[in-house]
């Protein structure tokens, strides 16, 4: 009887509790129900239960009716990668923010060169002349010799006979000059033009024919001159030496500008244009910088070393700078107005760059990009972000490990 009268009481207990909780569990009169739970770092993530998100342990958040559509537009807006970041967790990975403008890319290529001659300013010195060289004034290689120097002179027939011609001719203009036949003196007038106009391409100078002709007397040794200013590279003229038209005394080379030849990686080539100022510095003269710009870019790379060979011109005050000289040489190959971010706001992956956009609210895009120039803490941005948008430069390998997670 006791046994059953225990039984009666525990089965009456337990239709109370049911009773009770079926009553009392019930949400009071006006208490909403969530429909499900979402991530409100990643709100495409949903849950039928609350907790904590898998991927990030963030709480989830109970979404209501007539909440749903506001959570289903952040979700649809953000693209996939997005990431969110309370503020104290901003500060404490350092996120900092720059901002995309346009500014010059000051950016530089160097490359290793070499120090050749002006190929417009120097010259070889010929005799137009056979005959046999005298006497020699310009003696040595490497000296230094001013236009119109004389450089040699030539014992030559052809000259003495050249200027024979001219002086019989003026004879002739003489003794003609009052003769009424009008013909006979304009016939001498002409033969003494072209008798003077002779000894000129023989490289006789003016002076020298108005003195044969004052003087009447033949000179007897032609003397060459130089043609430009500048230094004697080759010599090939001796005293006694038998010379004939076509000999080459000497090459001349006017060292107040000088070539040097740069040899650029052919990945570079396409930033370095015509007009592309440079600076160039050699061993022989530490601190000391030399200006220049690019005259011509070669049109063929070098298969052996994939260089091209890009030519800058010097002006070489004091001729300080020796032909064979080998220095390096940077050219400045930015300064246009571009559009630039920081350098640290890029994330470079080799195949893929990427930047972090605030979209507010704590919420980072990672955009990917194209890059362009990079110099002075700047990269060229090509495409993938606007002028003015509020970027991550700082603290971003952080995110971009959280947004690899969330992809």
């Amino acid at each position: 009887m006791r046994t059953v009268i225990s039984l009666l009481a525990i089965a009456a207990a337990a239709a109370g509790g049911y009773g009770y909780g079926r009553w009392y569990a019930r949400p009071a009169a006006g208490e909403r129900t969530p429909l499900y739970w979402v991530d409100p770092m990643h709100p495409w993530y949903k849950s039928p239960r609350p907790g904590v998100a898998p991927d990030c342990n963030m709480q989830l958040v109970p979404v209501y009716p007539g909440e749903e559509a506001r959570y289903e537009r952040r979700a649809n807006r953000l693209p996939p990668g997005t990431v969110q970041v309370a503020t104290e967790k901003q500060q404490l990975i350092g996120v900092e923010y720059g901002t995309v403008d346009y500014g010059a890319v000051n950016s530089s290529i160097r490359a290793v060169a070499r120090v050749t001659l002006d190929e417009t300013r120097f010259t070889k010195v010929h005799s137009k002349l056979e005959g046999w060289i005298e006497e020699v004034f310009a003696d040595f290689v490497g000296q230094q010799v001013h236009k119109g120097d004389p450089l040699l002179t030539i014992y030559s027939p052809e000259a003495l006979a050249s200027q024979q011609e001219f002086l019989l001719a003026g004879k002739a203009q003489h003794l003609l000059h009052d003769n009424p036949v009008h013909e006979m003196a304009g016939s001498t007038e002409n033969l003494v033009a072209a008798a003077r106009k002779r000894l000129e391409l023989w490289d006789f100078t003016g002076a020298e024919i108005d003195r044969i002709a004052s003087t009447g007397k033949a000179i007897q040794d032609v003397t060459v001159r130089a043609p430009l200013g500048g230094f004697i590279m080759e010599r090939n003229a001796y005293p006694k030496q038998r010379v004939m038209a076509d000999t080459t005394f000497y090459t001349i080379a006017d060292l107040s500008e000088v070539w040097v030849i740069a040899d650029v990686y052919e990945y570079e080539a396409a930033a370095i244009r015509l007009g592309t100022p440079a600076t160039l510095t050699v061993t022989a003269y530490p601190g000391r910088a030399f200006t220049g710009k690019v005259s011509y870019i070669l049109p063929q790379v070098d298969p052996a070393t994939r260089t091209l060979k890009v030519r800058i011109e010097f002006a070489n005050p004091g001729f300080a700078l020796k032909p064979d000289m080998f220095g390096e040489v940077e050219f400045q190959t930015g300064g246009a107005r571009r559009l630039v971010v920081p350098a640290t706001a890029v994330l470079n992956s080799g195949d893929r760059q990427t930047v972090f956009v605030d979209r507010g609210n704590g919420f980072f895009e990672p955009r990917e990009v194209k890059i362009g120039e990079q110099g002075g803490g700047r990269i060229e941005i090509l495409s993938g972000l606007r002028a003015g948008e509020r970027i991550v430069i700082s603290g971003n390998f952080l995110l971009d490990s959280e947004s690899q997670l969330k992809q």
